[in-house]
């Protein structure tokens, strides 16, 4: 691959690349970790909770560590909470096997749980210098872009093929900013929604699809299957002090996390109640919430909710039934990891709002 891209693709980020706290220094863990949370998450999005993660875990050590139910915590909003749960086994893979110190090796990187090629890469260029690339979806899109690559980005292969010929190119003495200039005309420059900014492109002289206005083709990706649709009914069991909540499995979608005891289903108000008292509780009242949608990335959950008034003293019963927790109504979000397909409901903890 002939390289033309890199001189001015460097000049254009010293020039405008992006102050963010990842970057403060060439720290590995602190540059993993945002990796990490990036996934499929906006940068604008990340930063809190990037900043309170670093508060409580500024370390492997301290990832290391953590007790589940905090790790969790700290992850609720970002979704995808395996990927969290893969980072603390690379941390302690870290502790175990490398003393505590990232190993300043692209291989060794990519033996770790959690970490593929781009992680790896971009972790082993920025803190390391090591001079291999680190190609996502942004890095994808402006390689097809510039050369009007028609292929598949979805497939390996084409990664593959698009990481050698980067690797070929790759400037020995400051990789990682090679990486993270290619990162930042991705995410600020040649965007995926909407319009590129092309009068704003380093790259503008060599890009054939912004020569032919043919951006809108680029990159291509081989049409998803359509999401799986679910119907599922939420019962917020409430005391007036208190919220039920439960453990959901250790296995499966959102494992370990904390949900509203929920059904299957569309429920009407007397099926909904016929499940309460199979929980161990005896509603006084009910009330329907406002439904809504969340999405997974292959199943599409339509919710349906409702609010029951229980009795104070059904704690108990609830509790040796159902498995169920009847935590603080107005602490309960906080203290328990429940996933954003939740929460939308947590609002209604509090009786006054219902």
């Amino acid at each position: 691959m002939q390289d033309t891209i890199t001189e001015p693709l460097l000049k254009w980020y010293g020039e405008n690349k992006r102050v963010l706290p990842w970057r403060e220094k060439k720290n590995p863990y602190e540059i993993w970790v945002s990796e990490i949370m990036l996934q499929q998450t906006r940068v604008e999005a990340v930063k809190p909770f990037y900043e309170r993660f670093m508060r409580e875990l500024p370390d492997v050590t301290a990832l290391a560590s953590c007790p589940e139910e905090k790790l969790l915590k700290l992850w609720e909003g970002l979704g995808y909470y395996n990927r969290v749960r893969n980072m603390q086994k690379a941390a302690q893979k870290i502790m175990e096997t490398y003393g505590g110190v990232f190993p300043a090796d692209y291989e060794a990187l990519k033996g770790l749980p959690g970490i593929g090629n781009y992680t790896a890469g971009a972790v082993a260029s920025i803190a390391f210098g090591i001079p291999v690339p680190a190609v996502d979806g942004n890095v994808l899109r402006v390689m097809a872009r510039i050369r009007e690559d028609g292929e598949d980005i979805l497939k390996q292969s084409v990664k593959n093929r698009v990481e050698a010929e980067l690797t070929e190119i790759m400037p020995k003495e400051d990789p990682g900013a090679f990486n993270q200039a290619m990162m930042d005309l991705g995410a600020t420059v040649c965007l995926p929604n909407g319009a590129p900014k092309c009068g704003d492109c380093p790259l503008a002289e060599q890009c054939l699809a912004g020569k032919h206005q043919t951006w809108t083709e680029y990159p291509f990706k081989k049409s998803a299957k359509p999401r799986r649709v679910e119907d599922k009914t939420i019962l917020l069991l409430l005391d007036g002090v208190h919220t039920a909540v439960r453990k959901r499995p250790k296995k499966g979608l959102l494992a370990g996390l904390y949900e509203f005891p929920n059904f299957d289903g569309v429920l009407s108000e007397k099926e909904a109640l016929s499940e309460a008292e199979k929980c161990g509780v005896m509603p006084i009242h009910i009330q329907a919430l406002p439904p809504y949608k969340h999405i997974f990335s292959h199943v599409e959950w339509h919710i349906t909710g409702y609010a029951i008034k229980i009795a104070e003293n059904d704690m108990e019963q609830g509790k040796s039934m159902a498995g169920l927790i009847f935590a603080d109504a107005k602490s309960a979000a906080e203290k328990y990891a429940i996933p954003s397909a939740f929460a939308e409901y947590a609002k209604y903890t509090d009786l006054e709002r219902v």
